[in-house]
C-alpha cells in the first residue's frame, strides 16, 4: 500500500463518518421532535399513537447506535492517517 493511497482512506473515511454523522444527528433531532409534538396531544388521541410510539423507539435506538458506529469510524481514521504519517516519517529518516 501506498502512503498517499492511506492518507486517501483516511480522509475518505473521515468523510463517510461524517456524512452518517450528521444523517444520524438529523434522525435523532426528527424523532425527539416528533416525540415532542406528541406530547401535545390531547389523552384520547395518545391511546390511538401508543402503537406509533412503539414503532419510533428502534428507530431512534438505531439513530443512536449509527451516530456511535460514525464516531469509531472517525477514530478508525484518524489512526490511520496517524499511521501513514507516521511510515512516512520512518522513510524520510531513513532515506536522509
Amino acid at each position: 500500500m501506498q502512503i498517499q493511497s492511506a492518507f486517501n482512506s483516511g480522509i475518505q473515511g473521515f468523510q463517510k463518518a461524517t456524512d452518517e454523522a450528521s444523517q444520524a444527528a438529523a434522525n435523532i433531532a426528527a424523532e425527539t421532535s416528533a416525540k415532542r409534538d406528541e406530547d401535545v396531544i390531547t389523552q384520547t388521541e395518545n391511546s390511538q399513537t401508543a402503537a406509533n410510539k412503539e414503532q419510533k423507539i428502534p428507530e431512534l435506538n438505531q439513530s443512536i447506535v449509527d451516530l456511535k458506529v460514525a464516531d469509531y469510524q472517525a477514530k478508525s481514521s484518524a489512526q490511520v492517517v496517524k499511521t501513514a504519517d507516521e511510515a512516512l516519517g520512518t522513510l524520510v529518516d531513513v532515506t536522509a
